[in-house]
C-alpha cells in the first residue's frame, strides 16, 4: 500500500504542477466611476466567464496558467479587451472603465425580459452621441417596436398617434416633392425625413415592417441636424431594424377590414464561421382597399442590412430599403383660401364621406430607395470616428388629382383638377463625426465634432393641370367649367384613357433644380458634478441654392450660425432630473426684387435666414426601478425675421414678420404591476402669427399648428403566470380638440369637430408564436382631419394577426 501510494503521488505530481490555476477579479465602472451591473466578462480561449454583480464587481476562478485576453462588454458600451497573465496567483485588475457607445453587433435583447416595455430606450441618434434620455436636456418621444406590435400597427400614421403632441395633418399623397405625410408638432408642420439619423426620403408612406422604433425630437433641432430634415416643431427619426448576434427571425400575417392583407418576414443569420459578419432581411407585401367606394394601396418592401465587425476597433454596416408602391391618391376637399365657402361646418357641407371622387384607374406609382453605409473606428478608449454616407431616391409617376372650392359655382361645389406626374427627387449626404468621452481634470466631457455635406436634386417632367369636371360634397357632379362663360354639360369619365385625352393638350415640364448644404457642428455635454451637467452646441451652416440648373440668375447662398444650450440637474441621481434648454432652428430665405419700377430697374435684396428660438423647461423621472417614466415640459418658441412687405413702402421687403408657439406636454410610461404597461400623453398648444403683411393670417392660429389639445393612452396587460400565462388585453384611445380647417380673414372659420377614438385588442403570446386581434375605432366614430382641407378618417376596422418566431 505504501508503494502504491508513493507511486500514485509520483505519477500525479507533474499533472498537479502543470495544472496550477489562478483567478482574476476586478470592478467595472462607467466614466463617472459608478459600478456597472450585468457586464459580461469572458476569458477568451479558456471557456470561462462571469457577470458583474450589482456593484460592478466580478471574480473568475480556476483559470489555468497562461496568457489570456479578457473581453469586457455590455449593451450600450464600447467593448474593452485587456491582456493578462495567470501564474498560480490572483490577478487584481482594479477598476475597469467602460465608455458609452453603440456596438455594431449586439446580443438579442428579449423584450419579455423588460418589464416596462413602453419605456424610453437609450439612443445615439438624438444627441449624435450615446446619451441617456435622462441626461438629455432635449425632450423626445420614443415609440418602441413592442408598442407597435401590441397595437398591430400596419401604417405610419397609426404609429405616430403614440407620441404626445403629434397629430396627422394629412395622409401621404405620393405626389412629387412633398408626397410624404404631414404632421403637426409644437405648432408647426413636419414630415418624416430622417432614417437612422440621416436624411431619408419617404415620398410614399413608411412601411412599419422595418421599424425598430420611432424617435420624435421636440423643438427646433437645426444645431445638430440642419434645416433640411427638421421643422421649428422638431423632427421625426425612424430607426430601422439591424443585424444582431444570433440566428432567428419571424413570419407574420395580418388581415383585416377593407381588404387588408399583409405578410412580413424577418430573418437574421451569420455569414461566416467567425460570426462577426451578420445579415438581416426584412420584407413585406401588403394590399389594402379604401373604406370609400374607390381607392387602394399595394406595396412591396425589402430591407437588406449587413453588419461586419472586423475587430474590436473597426466595424462596418450597410442598410438598404427598397419600396415599390402603387396607390390612388387620397382625395381631400380643398376649401377656398380667398373667399368664404357656402358651408361653415360639416353639417352645412353635407359631406358624404364614403365617396372617394376618384377611380382605381387613376393611380400613382412611388418607387423609393434609401441606402446608408456606416464605418466606425475606435481611435482610443475615449475617441471614436464615425463616417456616414446616405443616398435616397424617390419617383412619382401617374395621376394626381385634387378638388378645390373656387366659390364660383352654386352650392358646395368642388372643381376637379388633375395632372400626370413624372417627378424625381434624389439626395446624398456625407457625415464625418468624431465622438469623445473623456475627462478634463474632474470634469467629464461627451463631445461630438462633425462635418456634413448634403445635396438634393429635383426633376419635374409632369404635365400641367387640367380642369376635369365638378362634384358636390354629397355626390353630385356636372361638367360646367367655372372659368368659361358658357354653361357646359361635358362628361368626364374617371378612366385613364379619358384623362390622357384631356391632358394631351397640356404642356410637359422640363425642370431641374438643386441645392447644397455644407455644415460643421460641435456639441459638448459637460458633467460639472455627477448631478449637474450642461449641454452646449453650435452649427455653422452654408446654404448654396443652385435653383434651376439652366438659370444662373436664381442662384443664391446664405450662411448662418445655429446655437443650442441646455442645463440639467438631478436632485435624485438617476431618478429625477430637472432641465432647461435653448434651441434654435432656421429657414433659408430667397432674395426678393425691390424698388419702384417707375424709378428704374428693380434690384435684388438679400436677407438673413429666418429664425426660431425655443426656451423650454421641465423634468423627467425614472422612478421605482424604471417602472415610472414621466416627462413634463413647457416650451415657448418665437419665430422672427420673416420676410414681409415694408409698411413704409409697398416696393420694399423687410424682415419684420413674427409668430409664436407655446404650450406644455406630458408623457407617461409606467409598469405599475407585473405584466401591465401603460403609455399616455397630453399636450396643449397656443400658436399665433403676430406680425405679418398678410392680413389673412394676422393674429390667427396657423393651419399647420393642428388641434390645440391632443391626448392619447394605451394600456396593455399580459398575464405573467398561471394556466392562462401569455393571454392579454389592450385598450386605449386618442383624441383631439376641434381644429381649424380654414381660418383666414376673408374666408371666416371652418371648424372640424373634436373627437375621441377608442381601440382595443386581445392576444395570446407563446414561446414561438403570437395571435392577436385588434379593433380600431371601436365605436365607429365619424371624424375628420385637415390643413385647409377636409379628409375623412377610417371608420371601425377589425384586424387579426398571426406571428411565428424562430
Amino acid at each position: 500500500m505504501k508503494y502504491l501510494l508513493s507511486l500514485s503521488i509520483w505519477l500525479l505530481l507533474p499533472s498537479l504542477v502543470l495544472a496550477q490555476t489562478g483567478k482574476v477579479k476586478g470592478k467595472v465602472v462607467d466614466n463617472t466611476q459608478s459600478g456597472l451591473p450585468g457586464v459580461s466578462i469572458v476569458v477568451q480561449g479558456a471557456g470561462l466567464g462571469a457577470h458583474t454583480d450589482e456593484n460592478g464587481i466580478f471574480e473568475i476562478s480556476n483559470i489555468n496558467d497562461g496568457s489570456y485576453t479578457l473581453s469586457i462588454s455590455s449593451v450600450g458600451f464600447k467593448t474593452r479587451e485587456l491582456p493578462m497573465a495567470i501564474s498560480q496567483h490572483e490577478v487584481e485588475l482594479g477598476s475597469i472603465t467602460l465608455y458609452e457607445g453603440d456596438e455594431i453587433l449586439r446580443e438579442v435583447v428579449v423584450q419579455g425580459e423588460r418589464e416596462n416595455k413602453f419605456s424610453r430606450s437609450n439612443t445615439a441618434y438624438v444627441a449624435k452621441l450615446p446619451l441617456k434620455d435622462f441626461e438629455n436636456t432635449q425632450v423626445y418621444s420614443t415609440i418602441t417596436n413592442y408598442l407597435l406590435q401590441s397595437q398591430i400597427v400596419t401604417n405610419f400614421d397609426d404609429a405616430l398617434k403614440n407620441a404626445a403632441g403629434v397629430d396627422n395633418l394629412w395622409t401621404s399623397t405620393g405626389r412629387g416633392g412633398d408626397g410624404a405625410g404631414y404632421y403637426s408638432l409644437r405648432g408647426f408642420s413636419v414630415q418624416p425625413k430622417l432614417v437612422n439619423g440621416l436624411p431619408g426620403l419617404t415620398n410614399g408612406t413608411i412601411n412599419p415592417a422595418n421599424i425598430e422604433r420611432i424617435e420624435v425630437l421636440k423643438g427646433p433641432s437645426a444645431t445638430l441636424f440642419g434645416n433640411a430634415v427638421s421643422s421649428y416643431g422638431g423632427l421625426i427619426n425612424v430607426v430601422t431594424k439591424k443585424p444582431y448576434v444570433g440566428t432567428g427571425g419571424e413570419l407574420s400575417f395580418t388581415t383585416g377590414s377593407f381588404g387588408l392583407n399583409q405578410i412580413t418576414g424577418d430573418f437574421n443569420t451569420a455569414l461566416n464561421k467567425e460570426k462577426n459578419l451578420y445579415f438581416r432581411l426584412n420584407t413585406s407585401y401588403a394590399t389594402e382597399r379604401s373604406f370609400q367606394d374607390a381607392g387602394f394601396r399595394k406595396s412591396f418592401f425589402v430591407a437588406p442590412s449587413l453588419s461586419y465587425k472586423v475587430n474590436n476597433k473597426l466595424s462596418f454596416s450597410f442598410y438598404g430599403e427598397i419600396t415599390q408602391a402603387e396607390q390612388t391618391n387620397p382625395m381631400f376637399l380643398f376649401l377656398n383660401r380667398a373667399a368664404p365657402s357656402v358651408a361653415k361646418n360639416m353639417k352645412e357641407l353635407g359631406y358624404n364621406y364614403k365617396l372617394s371622387f376618384t377611380s382605381n384607374d387613376l393611380t400613382l406609382q412611388n418607387p423609393t430607395q434609401n441606402y446608408r453605409v456606416e464605418m466606425n473606428y475606435k481611435l482610443s478608449d475615449t475617441w471614436q470616428s464615425q463616417t456616414l454616407v446616405s443616398k435616397s431616391a424617390t419617383s412619382t409617376k401617374g395621376y394626381y388629382t385634387y378638388l378645390y372650392d373656387y366659390g364660383i359655382l352654386p352650392g358646395n361645389t368642388f372643381s376637379r383638377f388633375l395632372n400626370k406626374q413624372n417627378e424625381y427627387t434624389g439626395t446624398s449626404d456625407i457625415q464625418q463625426n468624431f465622438i469623445g468621452d473623456f475627462k478634463l481634470g474632474s470634469l467629464r466631457n461627451r463631445v461630438v465634432l462633425g462635418l456634413d455635406y448634403f445635396t438634393a436634386t429635383f426633376t419635374s417632367n409632369g404635365t400641367g393641370y387640367a380642369f376635369y369636371g365638378n362634384v358636390t360634397a354629397d355626390g353630385g357632379s356636372n361638367g360646367d367649367n367655372p372659368f368659361t362663360p358658357g354653361v357646359e354639360t361635358t362628361a368626364y369619365p374617371l378612366s385613364a384613357a379619358a384623362v390622357d385625352a384631356v391632358l394631351a393638350s397640356q404642356a410637359v415640364a422640363n425642370a431641374k433644380s438643386k441645392y447644397n448644404i455644407y455644415s460643421a457642428y460641435a456639441s459638448d455635454v459637460l458633467n460639472i458634478t455627477k448631478a449637474l451637467s450642461v449641454m452646449v452646441g453650435l452649427r455653422l451652416d452654408h446654404f448654396d441654392n443652385v435653383g434651376s440648373v439652366s438659370n444662373p440668375d436664381d442662384d443664391y447662398n446664405q450662411t448662418t450660425l445655429s446655437p443650442k444650450f441646455g442645463i440639467l440637474y438631478q436632485p435624485l441621481v438617476d431618478r429625477l432630473s430637472v432641465f432647461a434648454n435653448y434651441q434654435n432652428g432656421f429657414t433659408n430665405v430667397a432674395p426678393e426684387l425691390v424698388g419702384n419700377p417707375e424709378d428704374g430697374p428693380q434690384t435684388i435684396k438679400t436677407f438673413r435666414p429666418e429664425q426660431a428660438n425655443q426656451i423650454e423647461f421641465g423634468f423627467k423621472t425614472n422612478l421605482i426601478k424604471n417602472k415610472l417614466n414621466l416627462t413634463v415640459s413647457y416650451y415657448d418658441i418665437k419665430v422672427k425675421d420673416q420676410v414681409i412687405t415694408d409698411p413704409a413702402s409697398p416696393f420694399n421687403k423687410i424682415q419684420g414678420g413674427e409668430a409664436f408657439s407655446r404650450g406644455f406636454e406630458v408623457e407617461l410610461n409606467t409598469n405599475p404591476v407585473k405584466g401591465l404597461n401603460i403609455r399616455a400623453g397630453f399636450s396643449n398648444n397656443e400658436s399665433k402669427t403676430t406680425k405679418s403683411d398678410n392680413e389673412q393670417i394676422l393674429n390667427k392660429r396657423p393651419l399647420g399648428a393642428g388641434p390645440k389639445t391632443l391626448y392619447n393612452m394605451w394600456a396593455n396587460y399580459e398575464l405573467p403566470a398561471g394556466k392562462l400565462k401569455g393571454f392579454g388585453i389592450g385598450a386605449g384611445f386618442n383624441g383631439a380638440s376641434e381644429r381649424y380647417a380654414i381660418n383666414y380673414t376673408s374666408t371666416g372659420d371652418f371648424m372640424l369637430p373634436a373627437y375621441t377614438v377608442a381601440n382595443a385588442s386581445l392576444f395570446y403570446q407563446a414561446a414561438h408564436y403570437r395571435i392577436g386581434l385588434k379593433l380600431n375605432n371601436a365605436f365607429d366614430k365619424e371624424y375628420y382631419k385637415g390643413w385647409s382641407t377636409i379628409a375623412p378618417q377610417t371608420p371601425r376596422a377589425f384586424l387579426a394577426n398571426f406571428t411565428y418566431s424562430f
